[in-house]
């Protein structure tokens, strides 16, 4: 496992330097929107309600809808104001019994891994919360928000289940189940079965028989041929054209900035031209001069030639005489 998070749980004077992992991962099967006939996988574009063109990544922003309706836009500015932490303390507020933190409070669990010069103080940790029969309600600051979690003790380690916010939990009004209630009969017929179906809770027991199915499925259509390789996906996707255009606009701002006139031809388009101009350039640009030694090595070759020649020509004049 990785850890995600390194911090520390301080509990009146001690420290308990810790580092954080996910004690869950989802096993759920996961499929693929594609295309019928021809396995290709199926893209969503961004588009705008109002106006109808693709938005890019750059020119979107987080909005908040009104109960009237309305959307109420967010700058970054706007969340730079508000209040967010960046602590790496697991603060111990108050132990309380185990029995009074409803199960449906809870949120996701972290194992708590401690540090090694930190074994110490994390076993005192466990075997208090274990003796005393009680659950830690801490504070925390994951991805720069404060939340509220519990500390337990699970097989010898601690648990950290972050919880939800009491408004998160939403209240069970059903009348008709108030109005209602069982027969002596009824609940005697309901001991009964509840005594047949009696037993303790093992959980190698039950296994996930659906994904287990699809699994199965699929390999029985490996095995059968029946895969369809989808065609290469384009290079030149809507997020390349948006990182294009993103990187082209940030070029002009930069220019701008230092009082540069704007290309003429774009930002993409004015850095090929410069290209293509700068390389004719070099072309025209003068052969290098030859150097000292290989001019000296140009003169001896002359001086010999000539010495060759005139010998030639004595030689020729002899003869004719």
């Amino acid at each position: 496992m990785r850890a995600i998070w390194k911090g520390a749980v301080s509990f009146g004077l001690v420290n308990v330097p810790v580092r954080l992992y996910s004690a869950t991962e989802n096993h759920d099967v996961q499929f693929r929107q594609v295309h019928r006939e021809d396995g290709g996988r199926i893209r969503y574009r961004r588009f705008c309600s109002i106006d109808g063109e693709e938005v890019s990544y750059d020119d979107i922003a987080k909005g908040y809808e009104t109960e009237d309706g309305d959307m109420v836009v967010l700058t970054d500015d706007d969340f730079a104001d508000l209040p967010s932490r960046s602590s790496k303390e697991i603060g111990v507020t108050k132990f309380v019994p185990a029995d009074q933190i409803d199960p449906m409070w809870l949120d996701k669990s972290y194992y708590l891994e401690p540090d090694k010069s930190a074994t110490k103080p994390y076993v005192l940790l466990r075997d208090a919360l274990e003796s005393e029969q009680r659950v830690a309600v801490v504070t925390v600051s994951i991805r720069t928000r404060m939340t509220m979690a519990i500390l337990r003790v699970r097989d010898g380690v601690i648990v950290m289940q972050t919880m939800l916010w009491p408004d998160e939990v939403r209240a069970a009004d059903f009348a008709a189940v108030d109005e209602q209630h069982a027969t002596r009969q009824e609940m005697d017929m309901a001991k009964m079965l509840i005594d047949q179906l009696a037993g303790d809770y093992d959980p190698a027991e039950y296994e996930d028989d659906y994904a287990l199915a699809v699994k199965e499925l699929v390999r029985a259509k490996v095995e059968g041929g029946e895969v369809r390789v989808s065609a290469p996906e384009e290079e030149e996707s809507g997020e390349v054209v948006d990182l294009l255009a993103a990187l082209s606009r940030s070029v002009e701002r930069a220019k701008a900035s230092r009082g540069e006139a704007p290309s003429s031809g774009g930002g993409q388009g004015s850095t090929a031209a410069k290209s293509s101009s700068g390389s004719s350039g070099s072309t025209k640009k003068a052969a290098p001069k030859k150097s000292s030694t290989t001019k000296k090595a140009a003169s001896k070759k002359s001086t010999a030639t000539k010495k060759s020649t005139t010998k030639t020509a004595k030689k020729a004049e002899k003869k004719a005489s």
